[in-house]
């Protein structure tokens, strides 16, 4: 059987934007996404907030107090950074360079803040926004989280709203109503963008040139 050319040779990654309001779901499709999905991985972002249970320095975060976050962006070190909940969010230039220089698409989880800053700089960055399927579902996931008291939960939801104003700035929109169904979504969008012509035109120029060339 004839070898059929993969896509494995693109020698710059792609850069997927990934925002969604608290509690629609998007990390655990993203942790579902990379369990599926080869040749991507999550850009491991700066922040000023304490550590939850269960999360590590370095896998999660890169975990820092505010004068060492606010020295990176004197230094120009970020990416896109934010100010969420009186609490920093920024990622790294390095961090996202080092994997896409090594053919490896990165997923950035930022907000909207952050996805503009990160549009701005990188015009060619794929964005996707998920959604919950109505607010009452949403405050349903944010009271079953059982981390946050009554006022945090309300604060949370308003903050959703404006949050989720945002999705028409979007390139895609996911709706998580059935969870399995938005990971199919979600995947077909990374594996569309995958073999986009002009990825497919710069990753395999030999292989087309040999193929059209009489």
């Amino acid at each position: 059987m004839a070898h059929t050319p993969s896509t494995a040779s693109l020698d710059h990654g792609a850069l997927f934007i990934v925002s969604a309001p608290s509690g629609a779901g998007k990390t655990s499709l993203v942790k579902a996404l990379l369990e599926r999905v080869d040749r991507i991985g999550v850009s491991v972002s700066h922040t000023t907030r304490a550590m939850r249970p269960g999360e590590a320095d370095g896998v999660n975060y890169h975990f820092v107090d505010d004068a060492a976050f606010e020295a990176m962006i004197a230094r120009g070190e970020f990416f896109e950074h934010a100010r969420v909940f009186d609490r920093y969010y920024g990622t790294s230039h390095r961090a996202v360079s080092e994997k896409r220089d090594n053919g490896e698409d990165v997923i950035l989880e930022i907000d909207w803040q952050g996805a503009r800053q990160t549009r701005a700089v990188c015009p060619d960055a794929i964005s996707i926004f998920i959604l919950p399927p109505s607010r009452e579902a949403l405050e349903s996931r944010l009271q079953g989280r059982g981390q946050d008291d009554d006022e945090i939960i309300a604060r949370r939801m308003r903050d959703a709203v404006s949050e989720m104003s945002h999705y028409d700035e979007f390139d895609y929109v996911v709706i998580n109503d059935d969870f399995d169904e938005a990971l199919r979504d979600f995947e077909s969008i990374i594996r569309a963008e995958r073999v986009r012509r002009e990825r497919i035109g710069k990753a395999q120029a030999a292989l087309l040139e040999a193929l059209v060339t009489s």
